[in-house]
């Protein structure tokens, strides 16, 4: 059985949506908010850290935490109010591998929209139209957040809970495969 920590950081709800998602689908979890994460995650298999976006990465409180983050599998999850696909959550995946501590393994990833604070929200519709996150250009994108994290948001994270324990499984497989040819390799040069 795998242990998950499931970790999050959340201000609309959106986050936590999909954090309490991966934590329901996972066998064995614990889920802390961020504040409340242990430093310690040795008993856990799997680590997953789920994050909103601030200037194209995660959130402060998250930031801070990765840094101590050790010796961990890690999955990361995160919510904005943008396409999963854009440029702007892709490369927020990767601000937030680097800030991982030493020797973590990252095993996947997942991002889906997220409504958009409410308080922000108002602040980019007074924005200019130089503005690349205001003004009218963005009112479709905003729309659509609006309406996530959804029911298939959801059912794609649980299905990142499976797919993620399933190259556990793989990964493990591997690493006994490679265990075997090593173990015959050096029975062989003993044998010469």
């Amino acid at each position: 059985m795998t242990k998950w920590a499931v970790i999050y950081s959340s201000v609309t709800g959106n986050t936590r949506q999909i954090a309490e998602a991966i934590a329901q689908k996972a066998d064995d979890a614990d889920i802390f908010r961020v504040q409340d994460a242990p430093q310690d995650l040795s008993a856990y298999d799997v680590v997953a850290i789920g994050y909103w976006l601030r200037l194209g990465q995660p959130d402060p409180l998250t930031l801070k935490y990765l840094a101590g983050v050790e010796n961990a599998k890690v999955v990361f999850f995160q919510t904005h109010g943008t396409a999963p696909t854009s440029e702007h959550a892709i490369t927020s995946f990767a601000r937030a591998g680097y800030h991982l501590g030493a020797g973590c393994e990252i095993l996947g990833t997942f991002g889906c929209r997220g409504k958009i604070n409410p308080a922000m929200l108002e602040k980019r519709k007074q924005a200019g139209p130089d503005d690349p996150h205001g003004g009218p250009q963005s009112e479709e994108r905003w729309r659509l957040a609006a309406t996530h994290p959804d029911a298939q948001d959801i059912a794609a994270a649980q299905d990142l809970v499976e797919r993620m324990e399933h190259k556990l499984v793989l990964k493990a497989r591997f690493a006994a495969k490679q265990a075997a040819k090593l173990a015959a390799l050096q029975q062989q040069r003993k044998q010469e």
